[in-house]
């Protein structure tokens, strides 16, 4: 089951795409199973579960993504392994990210998380909010870390309209801001959008990086060994 749907996403996917799986609240064996499918990226959201799994899957060449809204008192725990952060909502975040990215001499990719749902609960910086941020060349000096691109949460809804409104919106402040202000940076290229029931709408937006779990993996078991 999993390994085809593995092998099924990859399929689907256009050239440029690339799929992460989320396994959060998966067991290591699922893990497993995916990764010898040819899967070789995946996504946490929970500081203590990724870091669990690290530990106990370190046999395997693993590109950790943390996709779930981070504290910055957890930061120190993640720097030393994971290769990209996707949900950096505010600039003291990222500062964090930089300063314990640096004691250890390492420089980690990370993601703007726009905020572009209609719900309230969504973490992330708004796109007036995310422009001011990188007008304001703060993140230039946070060596320690280097902008990425740009993540983002559709509305959950069943409004295929709207959904492809915040995706859009996104894509059009990923364009703005590459062009502003990392013409010369190949580094800042990820749009992350996209999961199990709206990715496909994400990919015709230009999303580069899409967060699949339950497609891959079934409902959550709430189980991390």
């Amino acid at each position: 089951m999993i390994a085809e749907q593995i092998r099924e996403l990859h399929s689907l996917m256009p050239e440029g795409t690339e799929l992460v799986a989320v396994s959060k609240f998966h067991p290591t064996s699922s893990i497993r199973e995916a990764y010898a499918a040819g899967q070789r990226i995946f996504g946490e959201s929970r500081v203590q579960e990724l870091c669990q799994k690290h530990e106990e899957l370190a046999d395997l060449n693993i590109e950790w993504h943390f996709i779930g809204h981070l504290q910055t008192n957890k930061v120190k725990y993640i720097v030393p392994y994971v290769n990209l952060i996707h949900a950096i909502d505010s600039p003291h975040l990222l500062s964090e990210v930089s300063r314990q990215s640096l004691r250890i001499g390492r420089r980690i990719d990370c993601l703007l998380q726009l905020h572009v749902a209609a719900e309230e609960t969504k973490f992330g910086f708004t796109p007036d909010e995310a422009m001011d941020f990188l007008e304001s060349g703060e993140w230039r000096e946070m060596n320690g870390v280097r902008l990425a691109g740009i993540m983002c949460m559709a509305t959950n809804t069943d409004d295929e309209e709207r959904i492809r409104s915040d995706f859009h919106t996104a894509r059009t402040l990923f364009d703005e801001a590459r062009k502003r202000f990392f013409m010369d940076d190949e580094g800042f290229r990820h749009l992350s959008m996209g999961m199990s029931d709206d990715w496909p709408i994400a990919v015709s937006e230009g999303s580069t990086l899409v967060r699949i779990g339950t497609r891959i993996f079934g409902e959550r078991n709430y189980a991390t060994s």
